[in-house]
Order: structure tokens, then C-alpha cells, then sequence
């Protein structure tokens, strides 16, 4: 097949790009050459994040690659047979174990035509991406929910910077990608609260959770809380509010680091979590970038209301379009909620 150009410093310019452009050339079998990888970053090209996902792809795709070092600002990638299997990848950071996941879960359930069972090794949960108990909630609710079953499981929570933590996978075929029509939301008066810490006091994480509480009450909103105190080999906390009743449970974390008061933590989740209900829009803008990819797999057409459209969703947009005959049509400008529709591949 012809190669695909891909420019990564297009759009947000992050790592998304390489990741989703991982994904697509596993799915289609198409070879892709991606330049100016994060062009704009502080620290451009591969990092050692990035490295894990292109070592997790060219493994389960039996791919050869070049230009996969950290600080590469380009990669060449040539697929072969997507293979199942049980796979064990070590980040040797605190490097993103969900990321690394998000990468080679969609290959091995449409491509692969077996179960396979993923081990990986890192940071659950870290800056500047999704944490583990979101995608066990939220983004593992919605992938059942269009027909993709798997489970996810934290072995053990990682934070930055020895990282350490563990989540396993195990990913059933699928024979094909169910629509997804989701543009109301019912009113979100009741929600759960989980607050924990690691390798700190435990009165971090309850002050957190009374935080939150405070905050959620304050707003109207009825709140079930649960404090844990985690073991890791590094220290942090996490405060997450989920609302349970939306249409897929919706999960917003804050993570702790030093010198952040954990009433800041706390507030942060909140006020993600709020500004969401408020919207009244029924998905969430983290979920809505990652719905793009198995919908433009969906022979029917799907459409969704967000409650934030973001450069993450219209970059992914891009690049999919790249490798994929779909259409997908956002219907608002960045920063607003919307609507976004997908007219998927047949």
C-alpha cells in the first residue's frame, strides 16, 4: 500500500498523533512516515512515552519501524499481521500505562480474531493523561456500550516519578464497531467520590474528600465518598468525582504534587466535574477524542453531543481522515460544546 505523510506538528501537535497514526496503519495495513513529531513541545520529538506505544505496536503488528529513538522528530512504520497474544510491556517510567493501552487495544480486537491479554508497567496515574480508574469507569463503559468488550484491571498504582504501577487487559475479538447516538443527558444530581493517597498521610486524601463533598453539596449535588490509602513507590494522591447516572458513568481526576494543597486537588476535580454537569451535555470532552476511532470503524453512523470541543478531537478528526474514506463533522466551534457526527467506513 502507498505510504501515508503525516505532519505531527499539526493541530495539538502531541503525542495523540503518534498514537492514533500507531493505530490506523495496524487497522489498515497502510505504512505511514510521521515528521516534525511535537515540533512545538518543549521536549520535541519521541519521548520515552511515545517510545513504549511505538514498541507496543510494532509488536502486536510484527512491524519494523525507523527513526523510533527518543528526541526523533520522524518515524517511519510498516505493518504487518496484527497477532494476539499475551503481551508484557515495562515503560521504565512513569510514563502512561493508559496511553500505551489506548495505542494497541483497537488492532487486537478487530484485526487480531482472538483474545490477548496485555500486562504494563508504568504510571497509572500521571500528568497529562488519563488515569486508570477513568478508563476502568468511563472509557471501558463506552467501548462495551458500541460492542467492544474488554476488562481492565490496576494491579498497582504508579505515580511520577519512579512510576511502578501495573495494569492488565484482556481484550475479546469483535466482530465489528456498533453506532453510538448520544445527544441528551438527564440531570446529574448525585455522584461518588474516591480520594487517595500514596505514601503520604491519610489525612491528605481525607481532607480532599471533604473538600469535594463541600464543593459538590454546595452545588446541589448528592455524594457518596470513599478514602483509600494506596502503597506505591512513589509518593501522590488522586481525587476523582464520578457521575454514575450519566449515560456512561463519567469519571474527572485531579492528581496531587508537591506543594499543591489538597483542597487545590480537590477543587480542580470539582470544577472539571461541574463545569461538565452544567453543559448538560451527556459525554465528557476526554472521551469524545477517543470515541473517533473505533466509530469511523462503524458501518452505521454515529453522533454524539460533547460538552467541550477540544484540539485533541479535532487533531484526532484530522488524522483519521488521513488514513480512512470518513466523514466527521463537528458541529461547534473549539472550547464550545457540540455535536459531533461520524460516518464511519463500510
Amino acid at each position: 500500500m502507498s505510504l501515508i505523510e503525516i505532519d505531527g506538528s499539526q493541530g495539538e501537535g502531541g503525542g495523540q498523533i503518534v498514537r492514533s497514526a500507531l493505530a490506523l496503519s495496524l487497522l489498515t495495513g497502510r505504512p505511514f512516515k510521521l515528521v516534525n513529531i511535537r515540533a512545538g513541545r518543549r521536549k520535541p520529538g519521541l519521548q520515552p512515552q511515545h517510545m513504549a506505544c511505538v514498541r507496543a505496536a510494532a509488536a502486536i503488528g510484527n512491524a519494523r519501524y525507523q527513526g523510533g529513538e527518543v528526541g526523533s522528530a520522524t518515524l517511519l512504520f510498516e505493518p504487518r499481521e496484527v497477532r494476539p497474544g499475551t503481551y508484557r510491556w515495562d515503560i521504565g517510567t512513569a510514563g502512561a500505562t493508559t496511553l500505551v493501552l489506548q495505542t494497541v487495544y483497537l488492532p487486537l480486537m478487530l484485526r487480531a480474531g482472538a483474545a490477548s491479554e496485555i500486562v504494563i508497567v508504568g504510571g497509572t496515574h500521571v500528568p497529562r493523561a488519563p488515569c486508570a480508574h477513568f478508563l476502568q469507569t468511563t472509557w471501558a463503559g463506552y467501548l462495551r456500550r458500541v460492542g467492544l468488550d474488554l476488562l481492565i484491571e490496576l494491579r498497582r498504582p504508579g505515580f511520577y516519578p519512579r512510576g511502578g504501577g501495573e495494569i492488565r487487559a484482556v481484550l475479546h475479538p469483535a466482530n465489528g464497531v456498533q453506532p453510538l447516538h448520544l445527544l441528551e443527558c438527564p440531570p446529574l444530581r448525585s455522584a461518588s467520590v474516591l480520594s487517595a493517597c500514596a505514601r503520604l498521610p491519610i489525612t491528605v486524601a481525607q481532607r480532599q474528600a471533604n473538600r469535594l463533598i463541600q464543593r459538590l453539596q454546595t452545588a446541589g449535588v448528592e455524594v457518596a465518598s470513599q478514602v483509600e490509602h494506596w502503597q506505591a513507590l512513589s509518593p501522590g494522591s488522586v481525587a476523582a468525582v464520578t457521575f454514575d447516572h450519566a449515560p456512561i458513568p463519567t469519571l474527572f481526576a485531579a492528581l496531587g504534587e508537591r506543594g499543591k494543597p489538597a483542597e487545590t486537588v480537590a477543587d480542580e476535580a470539582a470544577d472539571e466535574a461541574l463545569a461538565f454537569r452544567d453543559t448538560q451535555a451527556p459525554v465528557d470532552p476526554h472521551s469524545a477524542d477517543q470515541l473517533l476511532l473505533p466509530l469511523a470503524f462503524c458501518s452505521q453512523p454515529s453522533a454524539f453531543r460533547t460538552s467541550c470541543i477540544t484540539s485533541h478531537l479535532t487533531t484526532n478528526a484530522a488524522v483519521i481522515q488521513t488514513f480512512l474514506p470518513v466523514t466527521i463533522e463537528v458541529q461547534a466551534s473549539q472550547g464550545a460544546a457540540g455535536i459531533v457526527r461520524i460516518s464511519g467506513v463500510l
